[in-house]
């Protein structure tokens, strides 16, 4: 985005109209933006009793002057790295922009605080970013102002201003520089970031004959354009769309999340459900550090070639979970995979009585599929479990660390012909995971409920059931090969 003057900023030059000034107000949950809106308003135009949830726009005259004001929904607080997923759901929910201390649960139908730049075209000529004396500024929510900021684009800081609310709590005696200087580094970063403009509001004085605040807060405004040679922050609506769109689709993931937790929540003290999966691909693909994602934790040693069949079992999501690992295939042709190799993956499956729930056929994200890849692939598939296994295979993208802000369908479509081509042999279902940290992807919970519904869609084939010939082929090469710990009626429930 760039910073465009407009000769419409500097009114009619027979003054025909008055000249128009255009105020964005951003901040976090009780910072007090609705009531500093209706302070520069001079009127209740913004209903101060509830949460903002879309942007509101509202327009006065002072001194001859035409005046745009866009309240906007509170930005979201960022959890922290460290946070344990569903605490991060509860943290981020425990204000609002009412007097009420939690806010209400985050909805669809809210928009983002960004949306609100579009009300003002052709762009804010001051982003006043409100800030609460009487709430703790931290790192936290200095990190959820640079990231708004950031969304609108670059070069937005030249035109923000800190806007204090609250002023008559700060103790007798006690002046905003020196609230500034004695509350932290976040809050000094954040004045520093603004090129040190700032303004100090008390909303219960809006009414009072003697309130001078709008006024000194629109010279500071006046300066600020002046410094910005009368220039405008531009808005670009398409890139701000698809910032929404982003946003939307991750509250949305968020929202799946708590009805996870919920769901889990209710299932305390009853019988867990069981899925049992099958990791299959060539070899290097990863499966290993996926079977360790899915279980959250190292069970399976990665990092080196899988010679045998394992099989690990954990408490995922309220689900028993049951996973067997197998060496990898060759990705040239089905003859070029040794024999003992195709007889694992027999006996993998058989590891899973009565049948694998799941063929997981893990795919890098980095990894090109060509036609014969492609065909090798449902060649193996096709040849050790048979014509149906189509119904219960998946495609598991790992690395999906790689993606960074791609979406996944998005690098399917890039992907060409021939990966569409495998994920129409598995109808459609597939996922993407990051493998690098055990028990920290929160897309596993996601990744079982894609499994029972698939489980749900296949009716009464709700697994892969066992062949004859892979019991006969598992008897005779894991009678030699086979420590105890894999034989089946060794596995228990770690």
């Amino acid at each position: 985005m760039a910073a465009v003057s407009s000769a419409s900023d500097t009114g009619d030059p027979r003054g025909r109209h008055p000249p128009e000034r255009r105020l964005l107000i951003l901040g976090g949950p009780q910072s007090g933006k609705t009531s500093t809106a209706n302070s520069i308003l001079g009127d209740e135009v913004f209903d101060v009793g509830t949460e903002t949830t879309h942007s509101n726009v509202g327009q006065t005259e002072i001194y001859g002057r035409r005046v745009t004001v866009v309240d906007t929904p509170p930005w979201a607080i960022p959890a922290e790295p460290e946070d344990n997923p569903e605490a991060d759901d509860e943290g981020e929910n425990a204000a609002a922009e009412s007097d009420n201390p939690a806010r209400p649960p985050a909805s669809l139908d809210s928009e983002g605080p960004c949306m609100g730049a579009i009300l003002c075209p052709p762009g804010p000529h001051a982003i006043l970013l409100v800030v609460s004396i009487s709430r703790p500024f931290t790192d936290t929510e200095r990190r959820a102002a640079e990231e708004q900021l950031g969304a609108l684009g670059g070069g937005t800081w030249r035109y923000s201003m800190v806007v204090f609310t609250g002023v008559d709590k700060l103790p007798k005696g006690v002046f905003i520089e020196e609230h500034i200087a004695n509350t932290g580094e976040a809050l000094q970063w954040l004045v520093e970031r603004c090129g040190s403009r700032y303004h100090a509001f008390d909303n219960t004085r809006k009414d009072t004959e003697d309130n001078t605040q709008v006024p000194e807060l629109m010279e500071k405004v006046e300066e600020m354009i002046t410094d910005n040679q009368g220039w405008y922050f531009e808005v670009n609506e398409l890139i701000l769309l698809e910032e929404e769109q982003a946003r939307r689709a991750l509250e949305e993931e968020r929202m799946r999340m708590e009805e996870h937790a919920r769901q889990r929540e209710q299932m305390i003290g009853g019988p867990p459900r069981e899925l049992r999966l099958l990791l299959l691909g060539w070899k290097g693909v990863g499966k290993s550090s996926v079977g360790n994602t899915i279980l959250g934790r190292r069970y399976f040693e990665s990092g080196q070639e899988t010679e045998l069949c394992l099989r690990r079992q954990a408490l995922v999501s309220g689900r028993r979970i049951t996973i067997v690992d197998t060496p990898g295939w060759d990705w040239f042709s089905v003859r070029r995979t040794p024999k003992r190799i195709r007889q694992e993956s027999q006996r993998g499956a058989a590891l899973l009585r009565p049948g694998p729930h799941t063929l997981l056929l893990v795919l890098p994200v980095v990894s090109s599929l060509t036609a014969r890849k492609r065909r090798t692939l449902l060649a193996h598939i096709e040849t050790l479990f048979g014509d149906s296994a189509c119904l219960h295979t998946m495609v598991l993208f790992s690395c999906g660390d790689w993606l960074g802000r791609t979406p996944i369908e998005e690098h399917i479509l890039r992907g060409g012909r021939e990966l569409q081509r495998l994920l129409e042999f598995c109808g459609n279902y597939y996922h993407v995971l990051d493998s690098k940290i055990p028990g920290k992807d929160r897309s596993v919970s996601v990744l079982l409920d894609k499994m029972e519904e698939m489980i749900r869609e296949n009716g009464d084939k709700a697994f892969l059931p066992i062949q004859t010939e892979w019991l006969s082929e598992e008897s005779s090469y894991s009678s030699d090969n086979t420590e105890p710990e894999d034989d089946c009626r060794g596995c228990q429930l770690q």
